[in-house]
């Protein structure tokens, strides 16, 4: 049952008109975004998400938006257990992270396998954004590759990595690395990979020749994440196609976008958008 469906014999109508029509739940922690009109009802939306959700323990109202090199939104605890740290199960694995350190979205489920399965035997990945370990993760449980460097600017995301990569045993194949993403490639990690993933859309567009770089002289595989707002009639997949099409000429070399779509919609008009483009 949805929210607005279990509330409708509570709320007037107005307040059913601004409830939020979906909320996140990582493990068992739900993350709602509760309109400030409708702020002196939180506990009665809480109580309703836990009586839909059995299993979850916790609602946390998110107050800001994500933001900062750390991706972090502020969160205030509504109801239930006082925490903002849990384990997400997905795909098989498991992911401990605390919500409040930690940019973590339950969105990208299927993102997450897609490329996993994609991911040949014996190739080495590096993520350049890996936040608590994901997609790093999910491709050393769901493919045969042989290394996965799984990079992030977020000492508390390196923590939790470290610890997820011990609960899911894949110490032999993901390795966490702290920093910034250019500079460990270009210190560590240039001419490694045979696929570079991006799935900080904030960030990809700025960073698009380090994981060139990153990738072996024989090319590979660059999965890249952006933003775009398409006003009617636009296609969003090609307004982004466009654009990092534009900037890969400047660097000369053959790029060819295998795959593109929708992961999301993030505000009116506003999407994710999600490409696989092949570097020779």
């Amino acid at each position: 049952m949805h929210l607005k469906e279990h509330l409708a014999d509570k709320f007037e109508a107005w307040e059913l008109k601004i409830l939020p029509g979906s909320y996140d739940i990582v493990g068992d922690i739900a993350i709602v975004r509760i309109p400030e009109a409708l702020r002196h009802r939180a506990s009665e939306i809480a109580e309703a998400i836990i009586q839909i959700n059995s299993h979850v323990r916790t609602v946390l109202n998110q107050i800001s938006p994500v933001s900062g090199d750390f991706r972090l939104r502020r969160l205030e605890w509504i109801y239930g257990e006082k925490k903002t740290e849990t384990i997400h199960r997905e795909h098989g694995c498991l992911f401990k992270v605390d919500l409040e350190k930690c940019y973590f979205s339950p969105r990208l489920l299927f993102e997450r396998s897609r490329i996993a399965e994609q991911v040949k035997p014996s190739e080495t990945v590096i993520n350049m954004f890996a936040g608590v370990g994901c997609f790093s993760i999910i491709i050393a449980k769901k493919s045969d590759v042989r290394r996965v460097y799984s990079i992030d600017i977020n000492p508390w995301a390196i923590r939790y990595a470290e610890e997820n990569v011990r609960l899911n045993r894949v110490e032999h194949i993901v390795k966490p690395i702290l920093g910034d993403a250019k500079i460990v490639i270009e210190d560590k990690l240039k001419g490694l990979a045979d696929r570079v993933l991006m799935p900080l859309p904030e960030k990809a567009y700025e960073y698009i020749d380090y994981a060139i770089i990153a990738l072996k002289s024989e090319g590979g595989v660059v999965h890249y994440y952006d933003f775009v707002h398409a006003g009617r009639g636009e296609d969003p997949i090609q307004k982004v196609e466009e654009r990092i099409c534009r900037k890969l000429r400047l660097f000369k070399i053959d790029s060819e976008i295998c795959f593109g779509r929708v992961v999301r919609t993030v505000g009116p008009r506003w999407f994710q958008i999600a490409l696989d483009i092949k570097i020779d």
